[in-house]
């Protein structure tokens, strides 16, 4: 369906008809009345302990109102998963690839429509039937944003822009959410609130987010889906932002909670798994669970995802925050309310008339979502080179050789459902290719060895194994007779029986470390996950992962039984094009709890390219990947280069359609590539403007850039138009362009619009994402598009005001095939008044709003609210410089300053205007990182008119703000 109505307004609760079975009834009963009435009913018949018991994330049943149990959370972020055999869906990043709103609503749609299947006819995923029925509340999407693609977990968000990811991940909230006024097929949750890009000690680092990048980039992503009014909840990330967790953040109030408006949907907060407890142990951000609980609930959070199924903990620590009076009962009903209100959205005291009530188990995994599964995996699909060797005809190419590890091999990752059934690459193309006579030859490439014990002369498993690298020395091993890895069982005994590889912990992959003289080929066994080598017991042969040295550990002399180089350079050279199929296990090497190490090719892939294309120059590498890789050697030396997501069940047969020319490369970038030999900057560095992160900032070549993707038609742009030449702060203009098919075949684009300012007083993006739309078109047709821009689009966080500004001046409105291929750049001029220089005269400025800094730290001024700077490194000075500031008639400066301990005179603030020193402060021990004082200087002379102004810190201690002040 297509009807995108919007959501009713809260308090609102619009039904065709009432059961004449709910005459006599509790009002919460009765679905004629208003959803606040029935809301506020049901919650006063609640009593306080029951009210209490509803903060966990396992409600419990209340039996004599005939309320049921209820429990927050399924995972649905490219199909159902964790509840069995779903439809799968790419990966988000694949989704986001697809630049496609449509297409992603009803991927969504499918998956909140199997989502309802589950709920009504499948068994609980946790548990016994007494937690309840599976949720209706899906913890997706992901609008995190792909700032460094080394996190790991790369593939669960959209892309590493704002808007585009806010487009996104809105048609996903309206797909999950269904079409009906009153009633939700599912409860769209936005994950994780907030600039959480780092796997690494997530739950003890902090993301420095200065307020220029916190508004235009990271609240970016979700503002305006909020604001749209389909999401029903979010959901606090694990990290602090700022020195603070994020669940106990008073942006969850300030910003996400606001954005709704009063009208808009009440918005449900859920914690992320144990996070909650994380607040005392391991972060040390509150002393005992009754406070940290209570601060989370004031702050915001509405249910307590921790403990798993052990509600009596989390409760017990609510009830004593309770008793020592750090909440109020006005606090928990708060959450009980916003709780209640989903509920009700979602049926569940109204199942005759639900819509969504009769859905069957039949649509999981019917034939209309594996055809969307298909038809999502084609259009995700990015052509990132092409010298003309695709696509592929096979009538002058009868033999294609697809080698590699992924060249017929499909995984999950931790988000995954189950797939039904799984076409790869080389299953997906043999099949088109048979009826044209074609052949296809698939080779993994892995080398086949054997292990046996130096100590009983035995093979390890009784089997062979067949070895895969998938990077920093991590290697599966796979048995060869059954197919399944070798793991490491809970006794710690080795076995070749798992057949797939997905688990919080990952206990499958290796390292062979040579060992003994040179030309032996013995080695050791070593675990990666335990940190432990195989050991053999010498009286009954049995082999653990026990030996905590090398020297404890079993010898195996390695027997190499297949050249897996020498199979893959034969294949190659005996087809007519070898298709090369690299990329990552979803589950090993950058995954949820684990950061990628770099973006390089695993090298033993690397190798095994090298040697494919040296045999076959007709070579195409396929990357099938979670993240982007530095793909440099593959770009310079071969004709063709794709990349796809993990695609799903229909992932073969999407590449095969690409790849032979029956489907068009419709897919785009959703992010940078980067080069190998590209400097990145620390994965903890958040300041995207002074790090250079993402296309808006980066300053050196890419590999690939942000938006790329080619076609196999020729579509050409023309006449672009302007409205008007200019337009004031609050208008808006027109842009309209004409795009035309040149080729020969059917084919599009998706036109991105990018904005630059020119001379900007600030450190304004290279370009900035405006706006997107994804065309199709016959041969020789052409189609004129208009795209609207207001004035917001060309705005900036102005630090001096706290608000958004459009300044006066020159922009460029750039129509582009990517963020580094402008095709055609028009002028516009913004008019009105220039910005007046920043007061700072009896005006008190937050330290925070710094135009430029060197070595700063933002951390919290408060544990429930504000910010604060301090230098990064110890002994090492840090400097913030506001730009432009009217120092009229100041005398004097004033500085809130905390210093938790250290010497007398062994920290100092100064202070500096046009070059001079004006003032130095000795800033006094206070005791307490959160006492505050405050200091002050007469400045060397008066000031007059507008200066840079320069604060340096020298020492351990911290800045929240400063003011001049004037004579008298």
């Amino acid at each position: 369906m297509n009807d995108h109505r919007a959501q009713p307004a809260r308090g609102v609760f619009h039904v065709s008809s009432v059961p004449a079975a709910a005459a006599g009834l509790p009002a919460f009963r009765n679905p004629a009345l208003a959803l606040r009435k029935r809301v506020d009913d049901l919650l006063g018949r609640l009593t306080p302990d029951e009210r209490l018991a509803m903060l966990h994330q396992y409600a419990p049943a209340v039996p004599r109102l005939g309320v049921g149990p209820f429990r927050t959370g399924a995972e649905g972020l490219h199909g159902v998963s964790w509840l069995g055999v779903a439809t799968v869906f790419p990966q988000a990043v694949g989704l986001g690839a697809t630049w496609d709103e449509d297409l992603v609503r009803r991927v969504a749609e499918a998956v909140s429509t199997e989502l309802r299947a589950f709920h009504y006819h499948r068994p609980p995923m946790i548990g016994t039937a007494e937690d309840g029925p599976n949720s209706l509340q899906a913890w997706a999407p992901v609008l995190n944003l792909l700032r460094d693609p080394r996190w790991g977990r790369n593939e669960e968000g959209y892309s590493e822009d704002p808007v585009h990811t806010a487009r996104i991940g809105e048609a996903f909230c309206r797909g999950l959410a269904g079409d009906d006024p009153t009633y939700l097929r599912a409860a769209p949750v936005l994950k994780h609130f907030l600039a959480y890009n780092n796997e690494d000690d997530r739950c003890t680092t902090s993301s420095g987010v200065r307020p220029r990048v916190l508004q235009e980039y990271d609240l970016a992503a979700f503002r305006p889906v909020v604001q749209a009014g389909v999401a029903t909840g979010a959901m606090a990330a694990y990290n602090l932002v700022n020195g603070r967790p994020c669940h106990v953040s008073p942006l969850i109030e300030t910003e996400l909670r606001r954005w709704a408006g009063p009208a808009g949907p009440d918005l449900f907060v859920v914690s992320d798994a144990e996070a909650p407890s994380n607040l005392v142990d391991p972060e040390h951000y509150f002393e005992d669970h009754a406070v940290s609980h209570a601060a989370a609930l004031k702050a915001g959070i509405d249910s307590f995802t921790d403990h798993g199924q052990d509600s009596a903990t989390v409760v017990g620590r609510l009830r004593e925050a309770l008793e020592r009076g750090l909440i109020d009962q006005a606090d928990v009903d708060r959450a009980v309310r916003r709780q209640l209100e989903l509920r009700f959205r979602v049926g569940e005291f109204d199942p005759e008339l639900d819509p969504y009530a009769t859905t069957g188990a039949d649509v999981i995994d019917c034939a209309d979502h594996r055809e969307l599964a298909r038809q999502a995996a084609t259009e995700s699909v990015v052509l990132l080179k092409n010298d003309g060797l695709l696509p592929i005809d096979p009538a002058r190419t009868p033999k294609i050789a697809v080698i590699g590890p992924l060249a017929d091999a499909l995984f999950e990752d931790w988000y995954s459902g189950t797939m039904p059934y799984q076409v790869g690459l080389a299953t997906g193309l043999g099949a088109a290719l048979a009826p044209h006579g074609g052949e296809v030859v698939h080779v993994d490439g892995s080398d086949r060895i054997a292990l046996r014990s130096r100590t009983t002369g035995d093979l390890l498993g009784k089997t062979s194994f067949d070895v895969t690298d998938w990077g920093g020395g991590a290697l599966t091993l796979r048995a060869a007779d059954t197919g399944r890895f070798l793991t490491v069982k809970e006794d710690a005994a080795l076995a070749a029986d798992l057949e797939v590889i997905k688990a919080w912990f990952v206990q499958e992959t290796f390292r062979l470390e040579p060992v003994g003289p040179a030309g032996e080929d013995t080695v050791l066994l070593y675990n990666v996950f335990t940190g432990r080598y195989a050991a053999v017991d010498p009286i009954d042969g049995r082999v653990t992962v026990t030996a905590e040295t090398p020297e404890t550990a079993e010898r195996w002399q390695r027997e190499l039984l297949r050249d897996g180089l020498a199979e893959a350079r034969e294949a190659a050279a005996a087809a007519d094009t070898a298709l090369v199929v690299l990329g990552n296990h979803p589950m090993v090497n950058g995954r949820e709890t684990e950061d990628r190490a770099d973006i390089d090719l695993p090298e033993g892939q690397e190798v095994l390219l090298r040697v494919v294309a040296e045999a076959r120059p007709e070579t195409a590498l396929v990357l099938m990947s979670s993240y982007p890789f530095a793909a440099d050697w593959a770009d310079e030396h071969l004709p063709a280069v794709v990349w796809t997501s993990h695609g799903g069940q229909e992932t073969g047969h999407a590449l095969t359609a690409v790849l032979l020319g029956e489907a068009e490369p419709a897919g785009r970038l959703p992010q940078t590539w980067y080069r190998g030999d590209d400097p990145l900057p620390a994965p903890l560095d958040y300041d995207i403007i002074k790090a250079g992160w993402t296309y808006q900032y980066h300053q050196g070549a890419t590999l690939y850039p942000f938006g790329h993707g080619l076609s196999y038609t020729d579509i050409a742009y023309r006449d672009p138009r302007l409205s008007q030449p200019s337009i004031g702060p609050d208008g808006e203009v027109d842009l309209t362009v004409t795009l035309e098919n040149r080729g020969r075949r059917s084919g599009g684009d998706v036109v991105q619009v990018y904005v630059r300012a020119l001379d900007a007083r600030y450190e304004a993006p290279r370009v900035r994402l405006a706006d997107f739309r994804k065309v199709r078109l016959e041969p020789g047709e052409s189609r004129e598009l208009t795209f609207r821009l207001p004035a917001e689009r060309f705005a900036h966080w102005d630090v001096a005001t706290g608000a958004f500004a459009v300044d006066p001046g020159d922009y460029e409105v750039v129509v582009a095939r990517s963020a580094e291929h402008p095709v055609l750049v028009t002028p516009l001029t913004v008019t009105g008044t220039a910005p007046a220089p920043r007061a700072v005269v009896e005006r008190t400025v937050r330290a925070v709003d710094f135009d430029d800094h060197t070595d700063v730290t933002i951390v919290d001024a408060t544990r429930a609210d504000g910010d604060a700077v301090t230098p990064t490194a110890p002994g090492q000075p840090a400097a913030l410089l506001f730009r432009a500031c009217d120092v009229t008639g100041a005398v004097r400066i004033e500085a809130e300053t905390a210093r938790e301990h250290g010497e007398d005179g062994a920290a100092r603030l100064e202070v500096r205007a046009g070059g001079h020193l004006l003032a130095g402060i000795d800033v006094p021990v206070t005791g307490d990182r959160y006492a505050w004082t405050t200091v002050t200087a007469e400045l060397a002379a008066p000031l007059d008119g507008v200066q840079d102004v320069i604060l340096t810190l020298h020492g351990d201690f911290r800045l929240a703000a400063f003011r001049f002040a004037a004579a008298g």
